[in-house]
């Protein structure tokens, strides 16, 4: 199932490695929808592509475990 990845939007990850999350801001996507120019949320710098495939609307796969991978929706 796929959503709307819309600018604007803020998605989340766990980063384990650092035991802090990170945050980014959706800023435009490729025209292809493919690929979203993101940016950190809180600072606007970073800015970096980011498969569309990696952005989730729930923290849990289908099999209902939790997402190792990715980053999820802030406000669904």
């Amino acid at each position: 199932m796929t959503h709307r990845i819309e600018p604007g939007q803020i998605y989340q990850r766990y980063n384990a490695r650092e035991h802090a999350i990170t945050r980014i801001r959706i800023e435009s996507l490729a025209p292809d929808g493919s690929r979203a120019w993101v940016v950190d949320a809180d600072t606007g710098k970073l800015a970096r592509w980011v498969k569309t495939a990696n952005l989730h609307t729930s923290p849990y796969t289908r099999g209902g475990q939790p997402r190792r991978t990715g980053y999820v929706l802030e406000q669904p």
